[in-house]
């Protein structure tokens, strides 16, 4: 079978530059989704090109995903990547990736031992905000999560992310190996923050003394990652055979642009992923809040109120003026503002950059895909917001009419009575909701209602309530064009 391991592909392609036999699984990355391939293993292998060090990446999907780690394996564990502008594309081969592994192909067992051994540095992550097994509405450890109630039971046998990392932890410290880096890299407000948290909480309910080694001796930098990176479609992966020559499954497709500030704290070494435009900075949280409201919250307002206008791409949300209008508005009134920026920000010129990248062609970004798990999501890209609009008196219809878009989303049908399928960890109190109160007003206050996502302050605030149910009838009534054209 003809692969991108073989010499058969286009000359276009980028292919790296570097002895692939020299690299060490130095990273363990939990989380071979599409974002990581077009991100961090990409800075890598770009790195690598420019410095030969032995930096390697072994990549570790722990829910799903076999096929995709049988075919990466069954190519050499490379693959490319296609940058999309809107005018040209560039194809780069990845050649970061040094090994894989899998629960259910190669044992738990395997995995622990992986991250166990010596040379491992950093464990980084993408597993999505769900991943941390984390309660939204305190930051901390869920007991309650069946996931963590499974490891609790028997931390020597994890399932969870939070429990592989602990019992990894617990065998380098048993045999006086240094520990590793924690990395997430997930779109989770102070990521390395909540897996800090996570991992300490869980580990302070197996064994206290294990927790103070890991309060001490272990570092969980925080990180900031943009890139658009839609999930690989069929048609994405037509486009990248005719562009690479063959076929690649692990292909995938994503925007020119790119971005990654980290935190620089690493307790056992470091790549020097600067090299090639990643920024090591002492504070990432004011870039993080920046993105996940600007850009993170923008994007979920086109993604519900897109999808209920009948909008399958972000992209096709930009073609009508009133979407595009109210994102930039979005982004400079009802965003902007609650910044606490580093002098000589241009929040301007990054809400005009966001929006050029929005409306990219090229990239199938489909509103359904940001609509996911919106309960995860909210509290950081919209609820931080509110609550500073909320102190100060100013305007934020942008969000109330975001909040409604999204309560009308999750009742499961759309404006032509069509069903959507809605995917959220709490997607079964949505249904219990609506059952209760129908398509109804009622049913925003019901919502507002769920401590996890809104804490116990919003719902007491009734000019705050009056808002989001006029936002929510007017969709209803006259249909989220409209109610977007309104604003």
């Amino acid at each position: 079978m003809s692969n991108i391991a073989n010499t058969e592909i286009n000359d276009q392609v980028i292919r790296p530059n570097y002895d692939r036999t020299a690299l060490k699984s130095r990273i363990v990355h939990l989380g071979f989704g599409a974002f990581h391939r077009a991100h961090q293993a990409l800075f890598t292998s770009e790195m690598l090109d420019k410095n030969g060090s032995d930096w390697g990446i072994c990549e570790i999907n722990l829910f799903g995903g076999e096929d995709l780690i049988k075919q990466l394996r069954e190519q050499d564990h490379l693959y490319t990547v296609a940058e999309k502008g809107a005018d040209a594309t560039t194809v780069k081969m990845v050649g970061s990736v040094t090994e894989s592994l899998h629960p259910v192909l190669d044992g738990q067992r395997a995995v622990l031992e992986k991250m166990a051994e010596e040379q491992v540095a950093i464990v980084s992550m993408t597993i999505t905000e769900k991943g941390y097994c984390a309660d939204p509405a305190t930051g901390r450890l869920d007991k309650n999560n069946g996931l963590i109630k499974a490891d609790l039971a028997n931390p020597s046998e994890p399932n969870s992310a939070i429990g592989y990392i602990v019992e990894a932890l617990r065998i380098r410290r048993e045999l006086n190996i240094k520990p590793f880096t924690v990395m997430s890299c997930d779109n989770v407000q102070e990521n390395g923050h909540v897996a800090r948290a996570a991992v300490l909480d869980f580990a302070m309910l197996v064994d206290k003394d294990l927790a103070g080694w890991i309060e001490t001796n272990v570092t969980f930098p925080c990180t900031m990652v943009d890139r658009i990176v839609p999930a690989a479609t069929a048609e994405t992966l037509a486009e990248i055979t005719t562009l690479v020559g063959v076929e690649d499954p692990c292909g995938i497709a994503c925007e020119p642009f790119r971005q990654w500030v980290i935190e620089d704290n690493f307790v056992n070494g470091r790549p020097e992923w600067n090299i090639v435009g990643a920024e090591f900075v002492t504070d990432v949280v004011p870039f993080e809040v920046m993105k996940l409201r600007m850009l993170n919250g923008s994007h979920s307002f086109l993604a519900y109120l897109g999808y209920l206008g009948g909008y399958a791409h972000i992209s096709d949300t930009m073609t009508n003026e009133s979407y595009r209008k109210a994102a930039f508005d979005m982004m400079m009134k009802a965003q902007a503002p609650t910044l606490n920026m580093p002098e000589g920000t241009d929040l301007e010129g990054y809400a005009n950059l966001l929006i050029n990248r929005f409306t990219n062609p090229s990239l199938k970004h489909q509103t359904w895909q940001i609509a996911m798990d919106g309960s995860q999501k909210i509290p950081q890209r919209m609820g931080g917001s509110l609550r500073f609009h909320l102190d100060a008196g100013s305007d934020y219809k942008w969000l109330a009419m975001g909040i409604a878009g999204w309560m009308t989303y999750i009742s499961g049908s759309d404006e032509k009575a069509n069903p959507i399928d809605v995917r959220d960890p709490m997607v079964d109190l949505f249904k219990e909701i609506y059952q209760q109160h129908g398509i109804n007003t009622s049913v925003v206050k019901a919502l507002l209602g769920i401590e996890a996502i809104f804490g116990t302050d919003l719902i007491k605030n009734e000019e705050l309530v009056t808002a989001i149910t006029d936002a929510y009838q007017l969709i209803i009534t006259d249909g989220a064009r409209a109610a977007v054209a309104s604003l």
